[in-house]
């Protein structure tokens, strides 16, 4: 039988549970909870000190789990997920299905026990969902990874609508380029480090910080009114596509002998051709 470490009863703080949290980001995210007066629940794949064992691939695991809570939980952060790199056309179902697992149906499989033990207790509660920029723009040789957050955010959007007549919010962090978790490896190669800051609008990779940051706001009181909804943490980098791509520096004047605007047509003519600037 799994047993939870909580004394929320004595202490009078309320209780969130992070996923993924003996290391790299869910650490990071749970850490921020602590600070910010929850009595924080860590779970991972594997025990350890502060932390408790739970597959959130399996339904029986995570039922257990949020069956030993002393009290319902006030905020469930969903972080738990993996990634099996690789071209698809080379990628194994066992190796895609792994990844459905743990992602997408791990997700869910939080995200309803959770949901079940606040409507139980008549009590409000959010649930924040971790995405990727991935599942936004996809990328190569990424595997099922990509597929299993964009289906993370849809089902934050269905969470959302169906749960909140109980009280319960669920939205979503995209995060971006960030230096952290499964992503350290990446930034350990200088020149891989260097070109990806390169092309971040703010100059910088993200840190576990960021995240941890985006998700204490989704699971207080400042966001009470926000639900379905995912922020995406990226220094922009995501929508700067069109920044990255080369435009000849003729076409960049502006005024009535503009590119858009032949010479010998006036202002406000009618038949002045309208065109955007991509």
């Amino acid at each position: 039988m799994t047993t939870i470490a909580v004394t929320s009863k004595t202490t009078g703080r309320p209780v969130a549970v992070v996923t993924g949290a003996a290391r790299g980001l869910g650490s990071s995210i749970a850490d921020r909870l602590d600070q910010d007066g929850f009595e924080v629940v860590r779970l991972d794949v594997g025990a350890g000190p502060g932390v408790t064992r739970c597959d959130i691939s399996e339904a029986s695991d995570v039922e257990a789990v949020f069956g030993s809570l002393p009290v319902a939980p006030s905020v469930v952060v969903n972080n738990a997920g993996i990634v099996r790199f690789g071209p698809l056309m080379d990628l194994s179902k066992d190796d895609f299905q792994v990844v459905v697992n743990v992602n997408l149906l791990g997700t869910f499989h939080v995200a309803q026990s959770a949901a079940r033990r606040m409507r139980d207790a008549g009590a409000a509660g959010s649930i924040i969902n971790i995405t990727s920029m991935n599942g936004i723009a996809a990328g190569p040789n990424a595997g099922a990874y990509g597929a299993t957050k964009a289906g993370i955010a849809l089902l934050t959007r269905q969470m959302a609508i169906e749960w909140g007549p109980l009280g319960i919010r669920v939205n979503a962090v995209a995060p971006g380029l960030i230096d952290a978790g499964m992503s350290e490896p990446i930034y350990a190669d200088p020149e891989a480090r260097e070109a990806r800051s390169a092309r971040v609008p703010i100059g910088r990779l993200g840190t576990a910080d960021d995240i941890a940051n985006a998700v204490s706001f989704l699971a207080g009181p400042q966001s009470s009114y926000m639900t379905g909804q995912e922020l995406l943490v990226d220094g922009g980098v995501t929508m700067s596509i069109i920044a990255t791509l080369p435009r000849p520096r003729s076409v960049d004047g502006v005024g009535p002998t503009g590119p858009h605007l032949p010479a010998n047509r006036p202002a406000g003519s009618s038949t002045a051709t309208r065109q955007s600037a991509p």
